[in-house]
């Protein structure tokens, strides 16, 4: 059943019953994408926030001098989205693609608006998941301006050894905001 764990991570922040539940996932599109896949590109309508059944995907944003600067991966059992223009019904600025091969389980805009009114507990659900990922990146802002690029990747290790053995060390880089080179020199130094 595709829906297993998510029910699992809904869960955890609110109760539904079986009806509840059905009317949920009927709401739901179940996605297989393969390896780089782009399932948004910038400057598309953003019209689903994404739950991550298995695999990873990676969002980040096109710089102007060319480059990529992650913003964020999520794993199995997390939600990713171009925030911003996915409440706001704007074009993306993000792109998201398939780390690797990835099962997703998609909810459009409109859909969640109606889950809103039907199963008014999706708003605390969702309030939670927003307020968390405020949080979280917060947290990495106040690292960015405050911490080494070698402390930054410690607790990048630290919090994420299973994304840090399946993406490469580029995405890691841009993630943390310094060059594949810098962190190759960073991760010298680690061994040492």
């Amino acid at each position: 059943m595709p829906y297993e764990l998510l029910l699992q991570n809904v869960s955890k922040h609110i109760s539904l019953d079986e009806a509840e539940k059905d009317y949920f996932t009927s709401l739901l599109k179940e996605r297989q994408v393969t390896k780089k896949e782009l399932i948004l590109k910038e400057g598309q309508l953003c019209r689903h926030i994404n739950f991550v059944n298995t695999g990873i995907l990676r969002a980040y944003y096109n710089c102007k001098d060319g480059k990529e600067s992650t913003i964020m991966f999520a794993v199995e059992d997390w939600w990713i989205t171009d925030m911003y223009c996915f409440i706001n019904h704007k074009p993306a600025m993000l792109q998201i693609e398939a780390v690797e091969n990835s099962n997703i389980l998609q909810l459009q805009k409109s859909d969640l608006d109606k889950l809103y009114m039907k199963v008014p507990r999706f708003e605390r659900f969702f309030r939670i998941i927003m307020q968390n990922a405020y949080i979280r990146e917060q947290l990495r802002i106040i690292q960015n301006l405050s911490l080494t690029a070698e402390e930054r990747y410690n607790i990048f290790l630290e919090k994420y050894p299973h994304v840090a053995k399946q993406v490469t060390l580029k995405q890691i880089a841009s993630y943390l905001g310094i060059t594949p080179e810098f962190l190759s020199m960073v991760r010298a130094n680690k061994k040492k």
